[in-house]
């Protein structure tokens, strides 16, 4: 839509005038808690695939999850999901408080997103070979998780706002 010479009555003016632009930011900082949501969501839903079938795959005589190489692997993804948990957890309690969230809500998106994306990557890796086939979903998940590193302000501009949000 474009508007070009359109006049808005100030009865239906929403915010003051001149505050468009800070009023849309706020939008932003509500949407990257949702993304930040999603992310956790595909993380998660990652992670449970790789300890189901780390549990299950054997080589060697032995379930894979018994090798360190790959529990170290499960218990990484587990403490990232659960920070990213937390970071999501604070925003969302300051935005449900009324509260400024900017930098939270930055944070939050960030490294939800980039967790996602790590949890996924190490979960296809897990399932070797089967990971990267449409037979199991991790395949779906490692696509998935790198959207949220796009929507709602790539991870770049997440780290502008934050630095921004920092440095005042």
């Amino acid at each position: 839509m474009v508007f070009d010479n359109c006049r808005v009555p100030k009865a239906n003016l929403l915010g003051n005038v001149g505050e468009g632009f800070k009023q849309a930011m706020k939008v932003l900082d509500g949407g990257r808690i949702s993304i930040a949501a999603l992310a956790l969501g595909i993380a998660k839903g990652a992670f449970d695939a790789a300890v189901a079938y780390s549990k299950q795959r054997q080589q060697f005589g032995q379930p894979i999850s018994s090798f360190q190489a790959i529990s170290f692997k499960l218990a990484d993804m587990a403490t990232e999901i659960e920070a990213a948990e937390l970071l999501i957890r604070q925003a969302a309690d300051l935005k449900n408080r009324h509260l400024p969230m900017t930098k939270e809500s930055a944070m939050a998106k960030y490294f939800a997103s980039e967790v996602s994306v790590r949890v996924a990557t190490d979960a296809v890796q897990i399932f070797g070979g089967y990971g990267y086939t449409k037979d199991f979903p991790v395949e779906k998940f490692y696509r998935d998780s790198k959207l949220c590193t796009i929507g709602e302000g790539t991870s770049e501009i997440q780290k502008i706002v934050i630095a921004r949000e920092v440095l005042n």
